[in-house]
């Protein structure tokens, strides 16, 4: 036993030197607050821990006053996975570790040993359709005996793993794929992951090094103890190989334990409403008053909201960060600028909604708290080459109309990216404004007669946009089939002539449709109105539709809420949420909606 931890000891001070020389300095680890929440899990008491960044299994370990082999027996799949930050591990308290002490060392003959040393070994009697028997979980919420306080977290030497950027996989990459990418070798992802296999799954997150880095392993496996038994050295010396192990495996980073619905959600809103000035925001307050109406329905429901409402335009009354301690989600402010300035200065990271301002989006890939609730236009632009993808059939023309010497704008350039990306073929077609009806016979001379002409508008110019439509229906009269495909924006021109958006069948895709035939649509009306005397504008659609979802998550899932954000689709009042992990980051909003002009004079949603 000795000669065992003095060969650890060994290796760990090689490891620490050779670090140190390769990086010149030592790494501190985020400090580790021991949690506050027990589970039972199999009748043994283990600690919940959330992984932070930074975090290591020795400070980890430091913290709880166990060893790494201990987190190892609790959380086996970790010898595949490796550390990830926002994981949840189990990490056994000092009753747990006694309790388990019996079954680590069997009788020799076998007869005395516990029900767990006889799983183990029952397989060798069994056929192999009987291996995979499954064990009944037992897990329950326990309340904390005691105050628990936070333990610093124990120095570790720097690897590359902790600074480089992170990957997600797609579904169609390898290792190979991924390290061409990056300039790398798919032995330093495979050793700074601690990936014993190059099978991937789709979204597994991957630290990537940096192009010529020396690498180093993040952990050091120690050698096997004398005394365990060859099951548990066979899973802490051989993780690449399937092994029996004594501790029933969760199978899930995220069990139902983690999800204890509230009663009561904590919830910050923070919006310039301008309310101590005469230029009261209307907007802002029509978010409020839709918020209010969800808060009220959701009480009903059974769900209580303490609501902390802020005024960011009042300088006067700064908000403070102890002003959001408590809170389980912030919903605002507004604008860009803001959500960053409160994204940086949060010291204790909660989820931060962003609302209205859709520019907001690259927030999403550098905060892993942030939610982008406005769908990005970019998301638009593919939704209608996916769109016309669906459409489309044998003999159809596809034609892009830009408007010759004009300006691309970053939403133009963005719509051409979009085109060019979805693998479809577009005609080009450019003309100027002023070219007016001399444009009929061009455009006439390279559509098809027998198949439908599926055309797409480059342009940001209302003028533009509208002259285009204009000799679009014109052509109908040549007994030409054409459906127009648009952005949202289209609805917003003053100029354009609903007559021809019929004539067109225009196809719109847009990230906020009300449907007034809708049940629930007419049930809100009827209470907002009720309640406040006047109509609701979008805003308070918004506001409602934020509020009823994320108030209702927290209530239903519990702190824990967010990791059930990309479950699916939801369909709220004017929006569909559908939120897809951003890569390094938090969650963006990629639902659509689709509303077709019916050449019949009908508008209707076909999603």
């Amino acid at each position: 036993m000795s000669r065992t931890i003095t060969n650890i000891i060994l290796a760990f001070m090689l490891a620490f030197a050779s670090a140190s020389a390769t990086y010149g300095q030592e790494y501190i680890s985020t400090p580790v607050t021991v949690s506050k929440e027990k589970v039972r899990v199999n009748g043994k008491v283990c600690y919940s821990h959330i992984v932070r960044e930074k975090q290591t299994l020795f400070s980890i370990a430091k913290a709880y006053d166990v060893t790494v082999d201990d987190i190892y027996s609790f959380n086996p799949s970790l010898k595949e996975t490796g550390l990830k930050k926002n994981a949840i591990i189990l990490i056994p308290s000092a009753e747990a570790l006694s309790a388990a002490q019996p079954a680590e060392k069997p009788s020799a003959t076998g007869q005395d040993a516990g029900t767990e040393t006889k799983q183990t070994a029952e397989p060798q009697k069994e056929p192999k359709t009987e291996v995979e028997q499954k064990v009944a979980e037992d897990v329950q919420l326990i309340q904390p005996t005691q105050e628990m306080k936070e333990k610093p977290a124990v120095q570790s030497r720097k690897t590359s793993a902790r600074k480089q950027k992170t990957h997600t996989v797609k579904w169609y990459e390898d290792l190979d794929v991924i390290a061409e990418k990056y300039g790398v070798t798919v032995e330093a992802i495979m050793m700074v992951n601690n990936l014993t296999g190059r099978k991937l799954t789709k979204r597994q997150k991957l630290i990537i090094p940096e192009p010529g880095e020396t690498v180093t392993p993040d952990l050091i496996s120690p050698e096997p103890d004398p005394d365990m038994t060859k099951d548990e050295e066979k899973a802490v010396t051989a993780p690449e190989e399937p092994a029996d192990t004594t501790v029933t495996e969760i199978p899930d980073m995220d069990p139902d334990w983690l999800f204890a619905p509230k009663d009561e959600v904590n919830v910050t809103l923070i919006l310039p409403m301008k309310a101590s000035t005469e230029n009261v925001s209307r907007n802002n307050m029509d978010f409020y008053s839709g918020v209010l109406l969800a808060v009220k329905d959701l009480a009903d429901a059974g769900i209580s909201t303490q609501l902390n409402v802020y005024d960011s335009s009042d300088e006067t009354h700064p908000i403070l960060s102890e002003d959001i301690d408590d809170s389980d989600l912030i919903i605002g402010p507004v604008s860009s600028t803001d959500l960053r300035m409160l994204l940086e200065s949060d010291t204790d990271p909660r989820m931060v909604i962003s609302p209205l301002d859709s520019r907001a989006e690259e927030l999403a890939y550098r905060h892993s708290n942030f939610i982008q609730v406005p769908t990005p236009q970019m998301s638009q632009y593919k939704d209608i080459m996916d769109w016309i993808r669906e459409d489309s059939m044998p003999g159809d023309t596809l034609i892009m109309i830009k408007e010759k010497t004009a300006r691309q704008t970053e939403s133009v350039k963005q719509m051409i990216q979009a085109a060019d990306s979805s693998g479809l073929t577009f005609i080009p077609f450019s003309y100027s404004i002023l070219e007016g009806r001399d444009i009929t016979e061009p455009l006439t001379s390279l559509m098809t007669a027998t198949g439908t002409n599926r055309v797409v508008i480059a342009s940001e110019s209302e003028a533009f946009v509208n002259d285009v439509v204009r000799n679009l229906s014109i052509l109908l009269y040549n007994k030409l089939n054409v459906v127009l495909y648009a952005p949202a924006r289209i609805r917003n021109f003053e100029t354009i002539e609903v007559e021809n958006l019929h004539k067109t069948a225009a196809h719109i895709s847009l990230g906020y449709l009300i449907d007034y035939d809708s049940q629930q649509v007419k049930n809100f009306l009827l209470k907002y109105r009720a309640l406040y005397n006047t109509e609701p504008t979008q805003y308070a659609f918004q506001g409602y539709d934020i509020a009823t979802y994320f108030i209702g998550m927290c209530g239903k899932y519990g702190s824990q809420w967010a990791r059930k954000l990309d479950d699916g689709e939801s369909q709220m009042l004017q929006s569909t949420f559908m939120f897809v992990p951003a890569e390094n980051g938090g969650y963006v909003n990629q639902g659509i909606r689709r509303l077709v002009y019916g050449e019949d004079w009908s508008v209707f949603k076909t999603r």
